[in-house]
């Protein structure tokens, strides 16, 4: 019979602790990731966030302004 390592116990039961602490952080889909390149070329050709809402509107997407502004700072 082998001998009981507490040590090794220990340690393997620290690892997986720290493996169930892990937390994965997936990304949300955006409902405005489908219009991405369209915003952002509007974006750079002078179109205002206020703006941006507007066209979004028309093609049937509401959102809140500071949602446009916020999407444009992470992916613009």
């Amino acid at each position: 019979m082998s001998e009981f390592d507490a040590t090794a116990e220990v340690e393997r039961l620290k690892a997986q602790t720290k493996a169930r602490r892990k937390r994965v952080y997936s990304r949300r889909i955006s409902k405005l990731d489908a219009y991405k390149g369209e915003l952002l070329s509007l974006h750079r050709a002078g179109a205002s966030g206020a703006e941006l809402q507007r066209w979004l509107k028309e093609k049937r997407i509401t959102c809140a302004l500071s949602t446009v502004l916020r999407y444009l700072q992470k992916n613009g």
